[in-house]
C-alpha cells in the first residue's frame, strides 16, 4: 500500500515577526513526527502553495497571507482536510476572533471593536477602565505598534486615530487586566497543554510582557484554562492553538490572546509529536468516513 501523502505549508517570514526561526522549527519538526507515522510528506511556501496547481486531500499549515488563506477555503469546500481550517485562521484575525469569543461566553476581558474614522470617547468612558489595549483588529499583528498600551482615553483615542492614518479600518480595544500574564499552548484531540510565564523566561515577540511585569505565580486551575481554551479552540475552528491569559490574584483567568499555531517555541520538542498526533487522528477520522 503508497503512503499517504500530506501537504504542508510553511508560514511566510513576514508574518513571524521576531519568531522566523521558532515558527520554522516547529513546522519541521511537526515534519518529521509525521514522517514516522508513515506519512509522505511535501512542504511548501505560501507562494508557492497558491500558485501551485495542487489539489490534495490532506493539508496542514501554518499560513497567514490572505491569498492562501482563500485557496485553503476553497480546497476545504471542495472536501480536502485542512489543519489549522482556513476559516479557523480567518476566525483568529483579532476583530473576528473578539467577537466570537465573547458571543460564546470564554472569558475575556470588557472590549468594543470600532472603526477606526469613528469617535470612541464614550465607549472608552463607558468600559471605565484605568488603562486599554488598542489592536488593529482587521488581521494579525505583524508589527510592533499593531498591539499598543493606552495609559488613559486620551492615549487610546491617539492611537487609534493613528491606526486610521495607517489605513487600519478597525481596531479592538481591550480593558487592561492587572494580574499574571501567562501564555499558553494547546494541541486538540490530545492532552496537551503548557504553559509558562513569559516575562520570567524573557520569552516575547513585542517586548510588551514589561506592562504585567514579573508574576506572582497566583495560583489558579489549570484543568479550567484548559478547558477554556479548547472551548476557545473549538469555537473558533482550530486544532492547533497557542495565546496568552491574565490571572487575577482570586485565581480567575480572562484570554486576551488566542492564535492558530504560534512557534510553541519553548515547548516544541514535546509539541510537535503531538500536532502530529492530531493531524494523523483527523486524517483517520475522514478516511473511515469514506
Amino acid at each position: 500500500m503508497s503512503k499517504i501523502k500530506l501537504t504542508g505549508v510553511k508560514r511566510q517570514t513576514k508574518y513571524s515577526p521576531n519568531h522566523i526561526g521558532n515558527d520554522g522549527m516547529i513546522f519541521n519538526l511537526t515534519v518529521e513526527s509525521l514522517l514516522k507515522f508513515g506519512y509522505e510528506v511535501h512542504d511548501y511556501t505560501e507562494p508557492e502553495f497558491v500558485f501551485s496547481d495542487l489539489n490534495e486531500d490532506f493539508i496542514f499549515n501554518m499560513a497567514r497571507d490572505v491569498n492562501t488563506i482563500k485557496r485553503l477555503k476553497r480546497l476545504e469546500d471542495a472536501g480536502s482536510l485542512v489543519i489549522n481550517s482556513g476559516y479557523g485562521i480567518e476566525n483568529c484575525t483579532r476583530g473576528r476572533m473578539t467577537k466570537i469569543l465573547m458571543d460564546n461566553h470564554i472569558p475575556h476581558p470588557d472590549s468594543f471593536i470600532i472603526n477606526t474614522n469613528e469617535d470612541p470617547s464614550s465607549q472608552l468612558e463607558e468600559m471605565n477602565a484605568g488603562a486599554f489595549w488598542v489592536k488593529r483588529g482587521d488581521f494579525h499583528a505583524i508589527h510592533r505598534e499593531d498591539v499598543t498600551f493606552a495609559r488613559n482615553i486620551s492615549e487610546a483615542k491617539s492611537i487609534i486615530k493613528e491606526f486610521a492614518f495607517r489605513n487600519i479600518p478597525n481596531a479592538v480595544v481591550n480593558e487592561h487586566l492587572v494580574g499574571d500574564l501567562v501564555k499558553f499552548y494547546g494541541v486538540a484531540d490530545t492532552d496537551y497543554f503548557f504553559y509558562f510565564y513569559p516575562f520570567d523566561l524573557s520569552h516575547s515577540k513585542f517586548g510588551l510582557e514589561k506592562i504585567n511585569g514579573e508574576a506572582h505565580q497566583y495560583s489558579f486551575s489549570v484543568k479550567e484554562l484548559k478547558e477554556a481554551c479548547d472551548k476557545a479552540g473549538e469555537v473558533l475552528g482550530i486544532k492547533i492553538y497557542g495565546g496568552d491569559c491574565v490571572v487575577n490574584r482570586d485565581g480567575s483567568f480572562k484570554i486576551i490572546d488566542f492564535n492558530d499555531w504560534p512557534s510553541f517555541a519553548p515547548c516544541r520538542d514535546e509539541a510537535a509529536p503531538k500536532i502530529a498526533e492530531c493531524i494523523h487522528k483527523q486524517i483517520i477520522r475522514k478516511l473511515n468516513k469514506e
